[in-house]
């Protein structure tokens, strides 16, 4: 199967786990089904300067980030570094993250979820 840019679902979301700003998910996959039933996320992630991604946890799922573009500010359970291209970032479960573009340039990435 090939699913075209044109074909994935675009979705904006306000105040993203209480962020700032309007966070934009390319969503790649349709449902659960497309990741064997073992994730519920596959989407390309943009955030506009002054945007975030608010801090919380990951009960009963891992969330992985892959930095494409951009540099961002990312709460690692409490610790925020700056991350940039080629990053990766993972938050196993129970633990916590966040994400904020601070700069005045857009920060794209990748985000996979995937069940515990």
């Amino acid at each position: 199967m090939i699913r075209t840019k044109e074909e994935c679902r675009i979705e904006y979301r306000e105040h993203m786990r209480d962020g700032k700003g309007t966070v934009e998910i390319a969503h790649f996959i349709t449902g659960d089904e497309e990741l064997c039933n073992k994730g519920r996320l596959f989407s390309k992630i943009t955030l506009k300067s002054g945007c975030s991604i608010g801090f919380h946890v990951h009960e009963k799922d891992s969330e992985l980030f892959y930095m494409i573009k951009g540099e961002a500010l990312y709460n690692d359970n409490g610790t925020v570094k700056k991350v940039g291209a080629g990053d990766v970032m993972i938050c196993p479960p129970g633990e916590g993250h966040g994400i904020e573009n601070a700069s005045d340039e857009t920060v794209e990435f990748v985000a996979v979820i995937v069940y515990k």
